[in-house]
């Protein structure tokens, strides 16, 4: 009723684009709304700096550290990945969501990732029974207990492993869990879109070829695809602009451009990790009308910030390791409650 009620009050201003007319709105959030008549859609841009009315919301869903919460408040984070070849990606995603602010960080894998993931940190708490026998009885006790879900880092594509996870998802739908789809998870959905169609609060993080294997090359054929996926289903692209198509009110969000040219592996982890806490966040606040959209909002300036920091220090030489020691840095200056 929120949302109806928000995105009914906005102000029209005709103006001219190109030599067609188009329409500009105030949305409900304070952002320009571009409508095209050619598109039958809404296409929404914020603007290229910390100011725009999303970074101010972003900022809002952050929680105070207060010394009345106890462990678990800010967020409890699964991440479902690890594989022989891939420890690096769970490990990123997981310690990422911790690094942002999360208090707990379950990471579930196969056997052979879950010691490399271990001694990677301390900080995690690794359960090492994706590949068994009874995978969904052991893990599906521990869901409830999660505030958001990431399926996907370093999963890689073993037909058990990837049956498995298909089935937590259909739990995952059941008890209503917020969840972020990335990497090898988005592999298995483009082979059996039902798993996620109308999956409401669902968030899918596609890199630029995994957003074409989900919705072709024709771009004028976006919104075509994101009703296939359903309402409720919200998509960042990943991108030199990071783009968030939501479902629910049929707009596209421009993120800021940032980062650097310098394309090492990881950042995609980094982001999923990072937006799992932000989503947690959104949703905890309880005040934001598109939860979704904004924690991909936070995630993607986080990440892109990071990149710039680190690139300033370390150059071509630059890894997703000194990303994350960016994090502190970044938060502090970009969403950080200020003392009075």
């Amino acid at each position: 009723m929120l949302l109806l009620r928000c995105l009914s009050k906005r102000s029209i201003f005709p103006v001219s684009l190109g030599g067609s007319r188009s329409e500009l709105c105030l949305g409900a959030t304070g952002d320009l709304v571009d409508r095209c008549p050619e598109l039958n859609h809404s296409r929404r841009f914020t603007m290229c700096e910390n100011k725009s009315p999303l970074m101010e919301r972003a900022r809002n869903i952050v929680p105070h550290l207060e010394t009345t919460r106890h462990k678990g408040q800010a967020g409890r984070i699964g991440v479902v990945g690890g594989s022989l070849e891939y420890t690096g990606a769970p490990y990123f995603a997981a310690i990422s969501a911790l690094k942002v602010g999360a208090d707990l960080v379950h990471v579930f894998c196969p056997q052979a990732a879950a010691q490399v993931i271990k001694s990677y940190s301390a900080e995690l708490i690794v359960h090492p029974l994706l590949d068994s026998n009874n995978a969904i009885i052991q893990i599906e006790p521990w869901l409830e207990r999660l505030h958001v879900l990431v399926i996907g880092p370093g999963l890689g594509r073993d037909r058990v492993v990837l049956q498995t996870v298909a089935e937590l998802i259909k739990i995952c739908r059941q008890l209503q869990k917020p969840l972020i789809i990335d990497a090898d998870g988005l592999y298995l959905i483009t082979h059996d879109v039902s798993l996620v169609k109308d999956y409401y609060g669902l968030i899918l993080t596609p890199n630029a070829i995994e957003f074409c294997r989900l919705f072709g090359n024709d771009r004028s054929r976006i919104w075509e695809m994101m009703e296939k996926l359903g309402r409720g289903v919200t998509v960042i692209e990943k991108g030199l602009n990071d783009r968030i198509y939501d479902s629910l009110t049929m707009e596209k969000f421009e993120c800021p451009q940032g980062g650097s040219a310098r394309r090492c592996g990881g950042q995609g982890d980094l982001l999923a990790g990072a937006l799992a806490t932000f989503y947690f966040w959104a949703l905890e606040s309880k005040q934001e009308i598109s939860p979704a959209t904004v924690a991909c909002f936070a995630a993607s300036y986080l990440t892109k910030t990071c990149n710039s920091h680190a690139f300033k220090l370390k150059g071509r030489s630059m890894t997703c390791t000194d990303m994350i020691e960016q994090i502190h840095v970044v938060f502090e200056e970009c969403f950080e409650h200020k003392k009075e």
